[in-house]
């Protein structure tokens, strides 16, 4: 039976970080919901994709879904204006589930207060952040940390899809 998968974003989420992890996930047979601001909210993708969101975050629980996916772009610095969104982020952690953060994504979830200690990659600008937050960061084109999989950049999407699907059968 397919899982449920939350795809946590805002405006300005780097579209094929989102549509490629998105595709390959229903391909396997699994549910991927967009969540952000508001349920049937419009959001702009950085290259003018619109898409609606399916639901707000205050809408969802991390206990309705099995993983979460946040993309990059500029979204996961626009996330981190509504603490609403690390809680939801983090309650995925705290319930030891699947996250799967690629290229700026980790820098949101530096908000989770949860990434302590944790192996990950991300895009290069914002590593830093990272090692401040306490993880170690590595470069390599995608890092699995327990249930966290981390990638750079859309260069490395095939790794990363590859290894959210592992741990989604799992």
């Amino acid at each position: 039976m397919g899982k449920k998968v939350a795809a946590l974003l805002t405006d300005m989420v780097e579209e094929i970080e989102l549509t490629d992890p998105a595709e390959k996930l229903r391909d396997a047979g699994h549910q991927v919901d967009l969540i952000g601001k508001g349920k049937g909210e419009t959001i702009k993708g950085k290259n003018g994709q619109e898409m609606t969101l399916d639901y707000g975050v205050d809408d969802v629980d991390a206990s309705d879904y099995d993983a979460l996916l946040v993309p990059g772009g500029f979204s996961p610095d626009l996330l981190r204006i509504d603490e609403k969104n690390a809680k939801f982020a983090r309650q995925f952690f705290e319930s030891d589930k699947p996250v799967f953060a690629i290229c700026h994504a980790p820098q949101f979830l530096v908000d989770t207060e949860q990434l302590k200690g944790k192996t990950l990659t991300s895009f290069v600008s914002v590593r830093n952040d990272l090692r401040n937050a306490g993880a170690k960061v590595v470069d390599e084109e995608v890092v699995v940390d327990g249930k966290f999989v981390t990638s750079r950049t859309p260069d490395d999407l095939p790794a990363f899809n590859r290894e959210a699907l592992k741990q989604l059968e799992g």
